[in-house]
């Protein structure tokens, strides 16, 4: 909430999910959310896992590997 100044820019160079949050929603806190956290979810929009990018910069291979095997996951779930 209040960081949606880019939200137009993001939507109109981008064909990845965006999600905005909103007070009546407050999705970052139902999902204990901090900032950079990715969220990997399965074809049934359950969560496989979460990495944050300030913790784990994707500059380091470690980090992206770690990333590139939730994803795999995610993908290998049925829905």
């Amino acid at each position: 909430m209040g960081e949606e100044s880019g939200n137009d820019l993001i939507a109109e160079v981008s064909s990845l999910p965006w999600l905005q949050d909103t007070a009546e929603v407050d999705a970052w806190g139902l999902w204990d959310a901090t900032w950079r956290d990715v969220y990997v979810l399965d074809g049934d929009n359950m969560v496989v896992g979460v990495i944050n990018l300030t913790e784990h910069d994707l500059a380091d291979d470690a980090n992206k590997d770690a990333l590139r095997a939730l994803l795999d996951q995610a993908g290998a779930r049925q829905p």
